[in-house]
């Protein structure tokens, strides 16, 4: 594993980071307790020591299942990345800005961004609780809200930071401007944003603010929730209730499909998965700090750890930039 420090902070995160979204459950068809479990000590023991994950995947289950996961290793060895600023219990009081409905069991669920100072230091409680730690490595606003002065939602992270309850302060889905906003406050480590081969939007601005200002980049849906795996071509049946049937028709499923059969003669030759290579070429991208990649057990774990094992030339990936050009 190759480890990483993130922006200006003396964080060494792995490169590949254990991505907590889909153990929550919500959104994803449902999970598996015990493999969740499996699939985060895996990754641990194979190198993959950072976790990210925020109190929304499944209303608070995925910090509740990493907390359990963690017990009995050595914190000190563990980076624990969590978010805040989606509220769906109605502690909000009407306050922030809707999002959307989520579901529970059948149940539509109103879920808001809000980040006022005092709902900050409430979810931080609220994680650390859950996680079972006293504190947090890297803690981030999980989505922009319009209703609250960014100054105050970093003064918030700054106090926190101040008591020795969070190492480091981060930002998720900001855009360049909002960055530049919260840096007037604080200096903040990183931006979590959505970047893959088939996303490569933040290329435009934010990588060169990042490599120039110190900024960390932690990429996010790198595998497209799955869709830069192939399976979907081969068996594409999801469950009713698996958001990803309406989010992969954004993308041309033929030409996706037909850059998929263009690099699996490299994954095959390489011995990896068509995962294993769209990872790597994601961790090789410049401006990019740590990879994001979800596993439901422990064998996924294993073989995402091992991505890291692969070796690209300058001539691999200049096959794979002519092949995406062609999408």
């Amino acid at each position: 594993m190759e480890y990483r420090t993130l922006g200006n902070t003396d964080l060494q995160l792995s490169a590949i980071t254990y991505g907590a979204f889909a153990i929550g459950g919500n959104m994803w068809g449902g999970n598996e307790k015990q493999d969740s479990i499996a699939s985060v000590k895996a990754s641990i023991d194979n190198g993959v020591t950072t976790i990210d994950t925020a109190p929304f995947y499944g209303f608070g289950l995925s910090e509740e299942l990493i907390g359990e996961a963690i017990k009995g290793y050595d914190r000190s060895r563990i980076q624990l990345l969590t978010k805040f600023g989606l509220v769906w219990d109605g502690s909000n009081q009407g306050k922030g800005d809707y999002f959307f409905d989520a579901e529970e069991d059948g149940k539509k669920i109103p879920i808001y961004k809000y980040a006022s100072k005092s709902n900050v230091i409430k979810e931080a409680e609220e994680s650390l609780k859950r996680l079972g730690t006293d504190y947090i490595d890297l803690l981030q606003i999980h989505w922009p809200d319009s209703t609250t002065p960014i100054h105050e939602t970093m003064e918030a992270l700054e106090q926190l930071i101040q008591q020795g309850k969070v190492r480091a302060a981060g930002v998720s889905n900001y855009s360049l401007a909002q960055v530049q906003e919260a840096r007037q406050t604080i200096h903040i480590a990183s931006n979590q944003v959505a970047y893959s081969m088939l996303n490569r939007s933040i290329e435009k601005d934010l990588v060169p603010y990042a490599t120039d200002n110190q900024l960390g980049i932690i990429a996010y849906s790198p595998m497209e929730r799955g869709l830069l795996t192939g399976k979907y071509f081969q068996d594409n049946k999801l469950k009713d209730n698996d958001h990803r049937n309406g989010y992969f028709q954004q993308f041309n499923l033929e030409k996706v499909q037909a850059f998929l059969d263009a690099i699996t003669p490299m994954a095959k030759d390489k011995n990896a998965s068509l995962s294993q290579l769209v990872l790597r070429w994601t961790t090789l991208q410049p401006g990019i700090s740590v990879v994001l990649t979800g596993a439901r057990n422990a064998e996924q774990a294993v073989q995402n750890a091992r991505t890291m094992d692969i070796q690209l030339s300058d001539g691999e990936l200049g096959f794979i930039e002519q092949e995406l050009a062609r999408l």
